[in-house]
């Protein structure tokens, strides 16, 4: 029954119902920023007016402003997430031609993108790193893995902020594939950012020379052998490593002893030993035989390195490996090396050959006797995982990468001294570090940057290379001191010690790796192929680099 006036009955009505009234103010407040309907002033007027509240007038007035400003950016927002799912939607070879014709032409031009909103802007590096972000934990997350999930099929799609502008069109997409293994995909977006050295004339003669195709997952690491005969080891996250014959491209053995993705692979100095690091949180130490082919001609394959080569990507055509079929396989290791409480992501053997080092996510290091596999040091000092670990060619000296930011040098010349010193410099994970011949580091990150070092002067690097995606396990050569960078973004691209960018390597929908590439490898013994990636498009390339005309043209 319907009570006209009363204050006792319309207090008690406020009492019963507070929860009404406050959804009546989140509604009239609402109401408030459609500014569309009524002019600003009346609505606001009539919002004050009918509601019972303690708030000085002036504050409720600026409170209300405020929730029309965060509405509209929600409209905002929701407008570019339609956008975003509208150009999903293309059909998948009109945004790839779309991509190719912005990819020529903002990397033809050589320059940062300009012109567009300061705001964004901002938006645009945060999102970048975001996507870095779940690189590194997509990254991380498989490399731990020791297990395979069949049949299923995983798509993250991440968008990032646009810039004003057409010429700005970017679909970033990361993708997990899984089948009968899992598989990390990573397809960059499209990030024309110049801060290179290098002249806009810059030139190479780079040729893709061979594809080892045979690994049923990515492939993390590879490297050659330092004796006779000389072969090409790879590790992969499909739990095997394998050895290639460089001149055929034929899978010559495969190492099977592991539980878990094979992180690293490096060789014994001077005799047919190898040494592998893995996600089943040990290292093996396996000697191999192997007889190589008879050699046969190089196919002519090869194209000019050029900055505004094609860059268009194969989405349907990676690499379907199944394996190599009746090859010789080691299944039992000489040596296993226990001791880490994590996946051990990286190990090197010490000058010499009788010690090895392991670097693991326990976020320690250690130091092993080949002959007893015997524990002698452990390394910590490090406050996140390790990513890697490297030793000096001719000195007893180790450097191991952090996702700390740091890389540590440990000196080992001294038995009754183990110094230590710690390089400051990355703002995010140093993926690597590598000696150089002389007294030199040059580390990457995914930051984007590389730096060479002195080790008489640790304050600050003597050069920095700015790139555009992250770096990952990089690599000099010993002779002429080129550093090699493999990117998230599947490029590969060279550079001098002081920092000119002298070639990238040529990718396009015939040639290069169509997925993140993970690490490089010099091999200046060998004329013919002299530069080794691989990546997780499943193979491993190998490169002849004509270092005489790249450096001709510096």
């Amino acid at each position: 029954m319907p009570v006209e006036g009363g204050s006792s009955s319309g207090s008690a009505s406020a009492a019963r119902h507070p929860k009404q009234k406050r959804k009546a103010h989140s509604l009239s407040i609402r109401r408030t920023n459609s500014t569309e309907e009524r002019p600003p002033g009346i609505l606001r007027g009539d919002m004050l007016e009918g509601q019972d509240s303690k708030l000085p007038l002036a504050l409720r007035s600026n409170l209300l402003d405020l929730f029309g400003q965060i509405e509209r950016e929600f409209e905002n927002l929701y407008i570019e997430n339609l956008e975003c799912e509208f150009t999903s939607l293309l059909p998948s070879g009109l945004v790839r031609r779309e991509i190719d014709s912005l990819n020529e032409r903002l990397a033809g031009d050589g320059q940062a993108i300009e012109g567009g909103d300061p705001t964004k802007g901002a938006l645009k590096a945060k999102a970048s790193h975001s996507t870095s972000q779940l690189s590194q934990k997509l990254k991380t997350t498989y490399k731990a893995s020791t297990s395979k999930v069949p049949g299923t099929s995983y798509r993250l799609y991440a968008f990032q902020d646009k810039i004003g502008g057409a010429r700005n069109f970017s679909v970033p997409t990361w993708e997990l594939w899984g089948g009968d293994s899992w598989s990390l995909v990573s397809s960059s977006p499209l990030q024309i950012v110049s801060s290179f050295k290098a002249t806009a004339g810059s030139r190479a003669l780079c040729q893709l020379l061979k594809e080892y195709v045979g690994h049923r997952d990515g492939i993390w690491d590879l490297s050659v052998t330092r004796t006779q005969p000389v072969v090409l080891g790879t590790a992969s996250a499909d739990h095997s490593a394998l050895l290639w014959s460089i001149e055929t491209g034929k899978c010559l053995l495969r190492y099977a002893g592991h539980a878990g993705s094979v992180n690293s692979i490096k060789f014994h100095p001077t005799e047919q030993m190898a040494l592998t690091a893995s996600g089943d949180q040990t290292a093996h130490i396996w000697r191999y035989m192997v007889q190589l082919p008879a050699p046969q001609p190089p196919p002519d394959v090869g194209a000019p390195c050029d900055d505004d080569q094609d860059s268009s990507d194969r989405e349907e055509g990676e690499v379907d490996g199944d394996g190599p079929t009746e090859v010789p396989t080691v299944r039992v290791a000489t040596a296993t090396l226990k001791s880490h409480q994590g996946v051990v992501i990286a190990a090197d053997w010490l000058v010499g050959g009788r010690q090895v080092v392991t670097a693991s996510w326990d976020r320690a290091a250690n130091l092993y006797e080949v002959e007893t596999s015997e524990l002698v040091h452990t390394l910590t000092g490090h406050d996140q995982e390790l990513t890697h670990c490297c030793t000096h060619p001719t000195q007893r000296l180790v450097v191991t990468s952090s996702r700390d930011t740091t890389f540590r040098l440990w000196d080992f010349r001294d038995p009754s001294i183990h110094s230590v010193n710690v390089f400051q410099g990355h703002t995010d994970t140093v993926t690597s570090a590598v000696f150089t011949v002389g007294d030199n580091v040059v580390s990457g990150s995914d930051d984007r940057t590389v730096k060479v070092w002195d080790l008489k002067n640790m304050r600050s690097p003597i050069a920095t290379i700015r790139t555009d995606s992250a770096v990952n396990r990089i690599s000099v050569s010993a002779n002429q001191r080129i550093v090699a960078l493999p990117h998230d973004n599947r490029q590969v691209r060279l550079f001098d010690m002081s920092g000119v960018r002298l070639a990238r390597l040529p990718r396009s929908n015939r040639m290069g790796h169509r997925r993140m590439v993970c690490c490089t490898a010099w091999n200046e013994e060998n004329q013919a192929c002299n530069l080794f990636t691989c990546g997780f498009d499943r193979q491993a390339i190998g490169w002849n680099i004509n270092i005489p005309a790249l450096l001709q043209e510096k």
